[in-house]
């Protein structure tokens, strides 16, 4: 896919200066592409990988959304997948990247953003050796940044094959033999299982989440949690701070990994050479391969904007930060459950939008040289 060949004017010192810059080009970014779009307004969407759903196709083979297929859309374009069916990773893949190309987005491949600085006129992306300059700017580069992996992993033997969930592909790339899982949300029970059809598997959970049926009385969860209404309940209410600081394991439940003779262990708390030590003093010894389903942390290190990040989290209210012009998409609870799901990202991303479409009005005698056709393409 190409980009646009001007989607913005020139400064006085050749960088493009753009209407908004969108940093992340998987779901979150694409939704609030389609909308600037739609206000036709002079943008790029930078991504950090080779291609658009790059992030979803180096997932494990076997992962599956537990959102069917009717509450996986982006605005605008349907998933093409029957109801009530789960799609793997690689259909979402190529639903983004059709997405994409369907409504000629100007994603920007292989641009990692590097840094984001404040100027005068507004904001400062470099991705690479370019620099793209805008008066708005919205991070939508999601939960799922950098992996994370305990300390105590670095005091296990070399000889220990250890595997973050992120870089796990499925059990035919393990060595032969028992795998000790750490990590009791979604992943790490989903990888358990599949491993324990043909090892032993031992799973490590530090936190237990509540388990929620994938279908009840016919329906599927989500179609009870939209009929409820639970997936509008914000984070800022008091049922929605009570909801935010659990997740949940759905679609599968402790019971049923018993029976495929997945052996449950408290919390990790230390490893010795082959050796690991459980919160209850067991010891669970010549130990060969470790699966870390232990989640991710946000990096925002690259965000040289004061006040934005505090403690490593984003200051923000439903996206919307303290500094004029600059947004955030896709977050964990950024306004209710759905916030970080593909199909219910759009909400946060209509809501950013009318934002960024007030703002720009408010600017927009400042910013119209040159400006003609459709806004994106000049």
């Amino acid at each position: 896919m190409t980009a646009p060949q001007d989607e913005g004017h020139k400064d006085p010192a050749g960088e493009q200066r753009l209407d908004a810059v969108v940093i992340g080009g998987s779901q979150a970014g694409l939704a609030m592409a389609w909308h600037l779009a739609q206000q036709g307004l002079r943008f790029v969407v930078l991504e950090a990988g080779p291609e658009v759903g790059h992030v979803w196709r180096s997932r494990w083979d076997s992962l599956k959304l537990f959102t069917p297929a009717q509450y996986d859309a982006l605005p605008g374009m349907a998933f093409p997948a029957p109801a009530d069916t789960y799609p793997t990773k690689d259909p979402v893949a190529d639903y983004l990247q059709a997405y994409a190309a369907a409504f000629d987005l100007p994603v920007r491949l292989n641009a990692r953003a590097t840094s984001l600085t404040r100027t005068d006129e507004g904001f400062e992306v470099q991705a690479g050796d370019q620099a793209y300059r805008a008066r708005q700017v919205v991070v939508a580069t999601g939960p799922f940044q950098v992996p994370f992996v305990p300390p105590m992993a670095a005091k296990l033997d070399p000889s220990v094959i250890q595997v973050h969930s992120a870089d796990y592909r499925n059990p035919q790339a393990l060595p032969d033999g028992p795998v000790l899982v750490v990590g009791g949300g979604n992943s790490g029970f989903q990888i358990a299982e599949e491993l324990a059809a043909t090892r032993t598997v031992d799973l490590s959970i530090a936190t237990k989440y509540p388990m929620l049926p994938q279908r009840r009385a016919g329906r599927d969860l989500f179609w009870w949690l939209t009929r409820l209404g639970l997936l509008r309940v914000t984070v800022d209410s008091r049922p929605g701070r009570r909801m935010s600081r659990r997740d949940f394991v759905i679609g599968t439940n402790r019971r049923r990994l018993e029976r495929a003779g997945v052996r449950f262990r408290p919390r990790l708390v230390d490893a010795e050479g082959r050796t690991v030590r459980f919160a209850d003093h067991g010891l669970l010894e010549d130990v060969g391969v470790v699966v870390w389903a232990t989640g991710y942390r946000p990096d925002y290190a690259w965000i040289q904007v004061p006040g934005v990040v505090r403690e490593g989290h984003v200051v923000h209210r439903r996206g919307v930060t303290q500094v004029p012009g600059l947004y955030f998409l896709g977050l964990s609870w950024q306004h209710t459950r759905g916030s970080a799901l593909l199909g219910f990202v759009n909400d946060d991303a209509a809501y950013l939008a009318e934002r960024i479409a007030s703002r720009y009005q408010q600017d927009e005698p400042a910013t119209t040289v040159g400006r003609s056709g459709d806004g994106r393409h000049g």
